[in-house]
């Protein structure tokens, strides 16, 4: 999908970047049967304390039941449109099964409308196509992947956002090695399932919205920097002229003090980082010798 930049007749619009959707997403509405509605918390909690900053406003949006499960199997799908969703950065393909169920799935790269699509757990060689799933074990090495299980069963948990995909390196010993986006390296069960082919809508990150307006509509309010804060507010406020406080030696934080770079956010639970085998930056986990 190309990037659209616009004639500089506005101020806005000589900063505007955005995606060519025109011709390539249906104007339908939703399918009512796969939606539902979605409560706005405006980042407060059950209190009504705000917990979650720069959250509010934005255009009212339906939510779309996604089927990450691709639970329907040996049935093709014939693709019916490619759909905006305004809950992720992916778009969506409207597939409709020859027995009239139809789903939302994550919309791969190169998927048209019109084209036939399916579930199994075998296949041949012609069988992966794009948007076609499978469980690991049966993918061939090299394969580009996306909305890949963690856990069997559980659904897709990894690589949904727009443009990603993880390539499956080998599947041995009863384990099935990928590599991240990151560079870093994951064994899973070779049960898992995994959609051939990578996520569609890749131009995504290189869209500029242009003015504060459009982040607006998005639900961001404005965000104020510590540094332009008084030491009183923040802890990386004050300073003569530009600096970051205490001299200009202090890390950037948050208000309460959290490292806001080079910050462990992991969370260090068995299910997250027993599994791998080399981090992003080649490093090995510390648990493994």
């Amino acid at each position: 999908m190309a990037i659209h930049s616009f004639r500089p007749l506005t101020p806005a619009g000589r900063f505007t970047s955005l995606n060519k959707t025109t011709s390539e997403l249906s104007k339908k509405r939703p399918e009512r049967a796969l939606t539902e509605s979605k409560h706005k918390t405006g980042g407060r909690n059950v209190y009504g304390r705000i917990t979650s900053r720069h959250r509010g406003g934005g255009h009212k949006q339906l939510y779309r039941i996604i089927d990450f499960h691709r639970d329907i199997v040996d049935m093709p799908a014939k693709v019916q449109a490619i759909e905006y969703d305004p809950n992720r950065t992916a778009n969506l393909a409207l597939v409709a099964y020859t027995n009239g169920e139809k789903r939302y799935i994550i919309a791969p790269k190169g998927l048209k409308v019109g084209d036939s699509i399916f579930a199994s757990s075998k296949a041949t060689t012609n069988d992966f196509n794009v948007g076609n799933n499978f469980p690991l074990a049966i993918i061939p090495p090299s394969t580009l992947v996306h909305c890949v299980e963690l856990v069997p069963g559980r659904g897709a948990k990894i690589a949904r956002s727009a443009g990603t995909s993880l390539e499956l390196v080998a599947v041995e010993n009863g384990q099935a090695t990928l590599k991240m986006p990151s560079g870093e390296l994951r064994m899973l069960h070779p049960n898992c399932r995994a959609t051939i082919g990578e996520v569609g809508n890749g131009d995504h990150n290189q869209q500029s919205l242009g003015k504060a307006g459009r982040r607006r509509w998005l639900g961001v309010r404005p965000t104020v920097r510590g540094v332009a804060m008084n030491p009183v507010d923040h802890p990386n406020g004050g300073g003569q002229g530009k600096s970051k406080g205490g001299g200009g030696r202090q890390h950037l934080v948050s208000p309460w003090g959290q490292l806001a770079k080079g910050y462990v956010t992991r969370k260090r639970s068995k299910l997250s980082t027993s599994q791998i085998i080399t981090h992003h930056n080649g490093r090995k986990p510390r648990n493994k010798k």
